[in-house]
């Protein structure tokens, strides 16, 4: 059994940082991709940034320079670094990962994790 757990979230004013982490555990052989998306109340879920298992990163552009997607490939974890925050940067932020299992080293499955609430207000 495969999981990504989120932990970071919480409530920060404007200007503010945080830190989120994505930890995968279980029967993992490798992981790919790594990606955070959030969804804000009422609207769909967005990409927010990928790193790639050789360390490359995207961003969407209303995160660029604020920001920061990375990985631990020892500890299979991923980090969304986020500064300057915006009220607008407030939703439910998800991990996302590509990975295969030690059962199924073939198969390249997609999961998601439970999500953790970013709230950005003064």
């Amino acid at each position: 059994q495969v999981q990504l757990v989120e932990s970071g979230g919480g409530l920060v004013q404007p200007g503010g940082s945080l830190r989120l982490s994505c930890a995968a555990s279980g029967a993992i052989f490798s992981i790919y991709a790594m990606r955070w998306y959030r969804q804000a109340p009422g609207k769909e879920r967005e990409l927010v940034a990928t790193v790639a298992s050789g360390g490359g990163t995207n961003y969407a552009d209303s995160v660029k320079g604020r920001f920061t997607i990375s990985r631990d490939s020892a500890k299979n974890t991923a980090y969304l670094q986020m500064d300057s925050l915006k009220p607008e940067d407030t939703a439910v932020y998800y991990c996302n990962a590509d990975l295969t299992s030690i059962g199924a080293r073939a198969y390249r499955n997609n999961y998601w994790g439970q999500g953790t609430q970013v709230t950005v207000s003064s």
